[in-house]
């Protein structure tokens, strides 16, 4: 009896430690957000510009943002918080989802436009090239764990 207490407490530290490491990584080696300086420099010139919200149908208590993206012809610029997580990046789509099983049936239709690696806002070159005619929304969705964060329409 006292062998399998054993066993169970220390499976459950296991696993709290290993829920514990991946939740707390991503905040751990988070690089420096952009200073609002940058943000509001880099927002100067705006095409479109949307605002993320926390109560999205896909969006939980771990899961979501909140703040307003801009994009100009170049840029996609963040100015809020993202709840931390690990490998989340910003996807520009054709149509406006807010869950997983909507981004996922327009996934590849969208524009993968980079890496996330700041939670308290960030700046991310769009790709040469890109035609924000040909979407209406952005997502940030966590590839790692295939898990919506948190979306929002620039354009009808």
């Amino acid at each position: 009896m006292k062998k399998i207490l054993l066993l169970i407490t220390h499976a459950g530290a296991l696993i709290v430690g290993v829920a514990l490491g991946i939740y707390l990584l991503p905040i751990l080696v988070e690089p420096e957000s952009p200073g609002a300086e940058a943000i509001t420099a880099s927002q100067s010139g705006a095409l479109f510009s949307t605002e993320f919200k926390r109560d999205l149908k896909g969006s939980d208590f771990l899961h979501w943002g909140e703040g307003r993206l801009t994009l100009s012809a170049s840029q996609a610029v963040f100015e809020g918080e993202l709840s931390p997580g690990p490998d989340y990046y910003l996807y520009l789509v054709p149509k406006f989802v807010e869950d997983e099983a909507g981004f996922l049936e327009i996934k590849s239709q969208s524009l993968q436009v980079g890496s996330v690696k700041t939670f308290g806002g960030f700046i991310l070159d769009l790709p040469p090239n890109t035609d924000l005619q040909q979407y209406s929304a952005a997502v940030v969705w966590c590839e790692r764990f295939g898990e919506f964060i948190s979306a929002g329409q620039f354009r009808n």
